[in-house]
């Protein structure tokens, strides 16, 4: 039995973080997993510049809500759910999570969840368990599953590396020249059918 598991953004969503960078005119916020390898570094910073400039979750929520999935990816992920299960598991959040789930036809997603204080301040974040995407992928090999999986950040590539298949999508020049070893793709018509040649 074989399960797809997906990460979420730069893969079905444009960066959440990026598009909040934009809108908030603050470009040190468009640092990503693709840049810092240390997600909890990375999380630690990005509440800081939100603590500096009085932005909370309202504001993030705000952007995510104007953010459409990435043109073919839901088409892209009827297709694959129609040919097996599909599991999307994100280091993003269940409070930014759900408008995009929506957009796509409501997959399945294993996220982790923000900290917030009544006054709509980030305080914190708790992820759902360490390195949640290998831990996640191994949890479902130990149940009977065959996993296939793809992203295209550093914190993909245990996932990535764990399962019978694994590959980069529209990851960034560097990671791919790093891991020369592993498929990358451009557009979701070839990541389709290589995804297909696993099943």
């Amino acid at each position: 039995m074989n399960i797809v598991c997906l990460d979420l953004e730069g893969v079905l969503v444009p960066e959440i973080w990026i598009a909040f960078a934009k809108a908030s005119g603050i470009p040190e916020l468009k640092r990503t997993t693709r840049d810092e390898p240390d997600y909890d570094k990375l999380m630690t910073w990005r509440l800081g510049i939100l603590k500096e400039h009085g932005l909370g979750l309202k504001e993030i929520q705000e952007t995510i809500a104007g953010i459409d999935p990435i043109p073919g990816a839901k088409e892209f992920l009827d297709e694959l759910r129609a040919l097996t299960q599909v599991i999307i598991i994100s280091d993003t959040f269940e409070q930014f999570a759900g408008p995009l789930m929506k957009k796509l036809g409501y997959p399945t997603i294993f996220c982790n969840s923000l900290e917030v204080s009544e006054n709509g301040e980030i305080t914190g974040y708790r992820m759902r368990c360490e390195q949640s995407k290998l831990t996640t992928v191994r949890a479902l090999q130990s149940i009977g599953y065959e996993t296939i999986a793809a992203g295209d950040s550093h914190n993909d590539l245990g996932m990535i590396k764990a399962g019978k298949a694994g590959f980069l999508f529209k990851s960034t020049e560097q990671i791919k020249a790093d891991h020369p070893d592993i498929p990358a793709f451009e557009t979701y018509d070839e990541f389709l059918c290589a995804i297909k040649k696993c099943l």
